[in-house]
């Protein structure tokens, strides 16, 4: 049994206090705000001020590798969301009858909540889970660390430096691992370096997109919007998605490039209103009569962050290790991140037991997130990209192939292929898998040669139509 010490009380940091308990170890979680999450889902998603969690407020996509997690190893949490009034959609409800099942098919399924939903259900469990300390209010200000004697030969890296234990500001707390759960923004690579490690290597990839989101909720009597369109669509220069959410509330979101001259306008709500219902989803749901029910919230300086607390010679520290977006921050675009949290929580609490203040453990872990975390990061650097591209220079790149684009145009009529396309969507199979099938591939390649003159479907204003809209 190991004591771990957790950085963060976000979902990473709720969801691997709770793991490691249920797997026989004690917990200690420390969180700088003073309070958390409750029932009051209204009051606490509309109205808490949480400027250390930016993204709160944001619409968060549970993928089904999140609710596989959930389903098999804290169903008292999924069954507590499904109480709080979180939805389930399968993906292939897209089409108006579902085709016949195979195996798998179970994991395709989203769970369609806003975040506090989750935050809520956690804290829930872990106020009941014994074995686990919760400080709220008492926000980790630094590491105590010891340097590592000479490693044994054979032994994987050399961090030199072992992390013991954090302070407070209240003292110091002895522990078997600490857990960075606290975020991009928290203080880990600051602490690290003053303990005398050296520094990590980060990549880091700006994707130029900026996010602009209302929350909406359903009228009265209304417990559901259009099975379709809902998903993401656009131009060559924005976008439009909307997401389904819990208790007859959504968003509808639209992103930019943040060198565009109009994003500045889309704060105010009706210009942004009218922006959106010039794309199919934004249309079709606003159209409903649903009752806004926040500001436009804005985000924008988003990138894709690696940083695993490791360099070419190996982890630069034992003792430690980071999860969710301490190691991978994704853009939502994808909406991967609550997905990579719970899985290297889950790590955590499954291998916490194997002398988790060792070099192995570090390098073990290290070696783990490079296999599991990081083909996902990488798939989510290039789908941005070609998004960012696309927004700045407000042209579908000539050098796209023509394939990749019929690929998930051919989902939308053909559900082998939106299978296909599912199972990479919620983290089930990796792309160059999914895709690679001659079965995917002659389908795609039928679909293509029926429609000789197909060209990739661009959805929403042009760019003259735009102006007018966002110049009120």
């Amino acid at each position: 049994m190991a004591h771990v010490l957790v950085i963060g009380g976000g979902i990473g940091g709720l969801a691997t206090a709770l793991l490691a308990a249920r797997h026989g170890h004690t917990a200690e979680l420390f969180e700088r705000d003073t309070r958390a999450p409750g029932t009051a889902l209204d009051r606490d998603f509309f109205g808490w001020r949480r400027p250390s969690v930016p993204q709160a407020g944001q619409p968060h996509a549970l993928l089904g590798a999140a609710r596989a997690v959930l389903r098999h190893e804290l169903p008292d949490v999924y069954e507590e969301m499904l109480r709080l009034g979180a939805r389930e959609r399968h993906e292939l409800d897209w089409f108006d009858v579902r085709p016949p099942a195979r195996p798998g098919d179970e994991d395709l399924v989203m769970i369609q909540a806003r975040r506090i939903l989750l935050e809520s259900a956690l804290a829930t469990a872990l106020r009941a889970e014994p074995g686990v300390v919760s400080r709220y209010g008492e926000p980790v200000t630094g590491l105590t660390a010891a340097p590592m004697p000479t490693a044994a030969p054979g032994t994987p890296g050399t961090p030199g430096i072992r992390v013991t234990g954090v302070t407070t500001d209240e003292g110091s707390y002895e522990g078997d691992l600490v857990v960075d759960a606290g975020g991009r923004r928290g203080g880990a690579e600051r602490w690290l370096t003053a303990a005398g490690c050296r520094p990590a290597v980060v990549e880091r990839h700006r994707t130029g997109l900026a996010y602009f989101c209302r929350w909406y909720r359903l009228p009265e009597g209304m417990d559901e919007g259009p099975r379709r369109p809902w998903a993401v669509t656009g131009g060559a220069f924005a976008g439009c998605a909307v997401f389904p959410a819990d208790n007859r509330v959504f968003a509808v979101t639209l992103f930019v490039h943040t060198t565009d001259t109009t994003r500045s306008a889309l704060r105010d709500p009706a210009i942004f209103e009218g922006a959106a219902r010039a794309f199919p989803p934004g249309e079709a749901w606003l159209a409903l009569g649903a009752r806004p029910l926040s500001d436009v919230l804005a985000t924008a300086s988003l990138d894709n962050r690696w940083s695993p607390q490791a360099d070419e010679r190996g982890p630069v520290v034992s003792g430690l290790v980071p999860i969710g977006d301490a190691i991978t921050h994704t853009n939502p675009t994808l909406g991967q991140g609550t997905s990579l949290a719970l899985w290297a929580a889950l790590r955590v609490a499954r291998t916490a037991h194997q002398d988790p203040g060792s070099e192995r453990f570090a390098a073990e872990y290290h070696d783990w997130a490079v296999r599991t975390l990081k083909p996902w990061f990488d798939f989510q650097v290039v789908a941005d990209s070609a998004i960012g591209e696309r927004f700045a220079t407000r042209a579908v790149r000539s050098g796209t192939p023509r394939e990749v684009a019929a690929l998930f145009d051919c989902a939308l009529e053909d559900p082998e292929v939106m299978r296909a396309r599912a199972r990479v969507r919620h983290l089930a199979e990796p792309p160059e898998r999914a895709y690679a099938g001659p079965e995917i591939r002659a389908r795609v390649a039928r679909w293509l040669e029926a429609r000789p003159d197909y060209a990739p479907r661009l959805a929403g204003p042009d760019r003259g139509e735009w102006e007018k809209l966002t110049t009120g």
